[in-house]
């Protein structure tokens, strides 16, 4: 059943980026919702076409997404779909953006997807399964990195922590390095080692649940700053290495 799920994620991937691409690049209206976020008609005919896919292979499936809200709900799987996680990249004409597709089983992400559609790569994550990799350049695999004075840092923006930000600023400082955006791509990168810590806030479940089993399908770790398990319910914090073993010690920096 678990190759059905991705199978099907797959296709909602597929028509996503047919809606997307014809529009990267091309000045579109771009809208300002409650959130102050960016959205724009490439976010909206994606989760659309992927709303319509998921339901004819799922019908009795919920279906959430972040423009357009729930379809049945209760139900025990549910699809979570940000159509385009990083607009602010995509209205820029960045390519660092990208499609992300889970399925959670209760409250637990079972598959998940990451989709870039300009570059064409492609991330495949499945509970108990390897994450796969469709891409010209780099393989799967998160790399070793036990201290944190070698670690490669990565957020998409220090706005987004608000009185956060000495907490993460602490960890920036016990780190290598630190590099700005990203969105979910960041994390595309990190499953293939090129990045070793990403630390955010104010993650909404559509934008962390895909990445849960590709992170750790890859060979990392990804949870709250508490190093619990991220959940719906959860405070928006989101931590992910590469490297297990370097998760307590940025726990430790991050504390309150």
């Amino acid at each position: 059943m678990i190759e059905d799920f991705i199978t099907a994620a797959e296709a909602a991937a597929d028509v996503a980026a047919a809606a997307i691409k014809p529009l990267f690049r091309r000045h579109l209206a771009v809208e300002r919702k409650s959130d102050a976020s960016p959205v724009t008609i490439a976010d909206r005919s994606a989760e659309l076409a992927m709303r319509g896919v998921l339901s004819q292979w799922f019908p009795t499936h919920s279906v959430y997404g972040e423009e357009f809200g729930e379809l049945n709900p209760g139900q025990r799987y549910r699809w979570v779909l940000d159509p385009v996680d990083g607009t602010r990249a995509f209205v820029t004409g960045r390519p660092q953006f990208g499609t992300l597709i889970a399925l959670l089983d209760g409250e637990r992400p079972i598959v998940g997807v990451i989709d870039q559609p300009i570059t064409g790569e492609r991330w495949i994550g499945a509970h108990g399964l390897a994450t796969r990799f469709r891409g010209a350049y780099g393989h799967v695999g998160t790399r070793p990195c036990s201290a944190l004075s070698d670690a490669e840092l990565s957020v998409t923006s220090p706005a987004m922590f608000g009185p956060d930000l000495p907490r993460w600023e602490r960890l920036r400082e016990a780190t290598k390095r630190v590099t700005y955006g990203g969105d979910c791509y960041a994390y595309g990168l990190l499953a293939l080692g090129q990045i070793d810590i990403i630390a955010e806030a104010t993650m909404q479940p559509w934008d962390w649940a895909a990445l849960v089993p590709i992170i750790e399908g890859a060979g990392g770790s990804i949870t709250d700053w508490q190093g619990a398990a991220l959940s719906p319910h959860g405070d928006g914090r989101v931590l992910a290495v590469g490297d297990p073993s370097v998760l307590g010690a940025a726990i430790a920096v991050l504390g309150e």
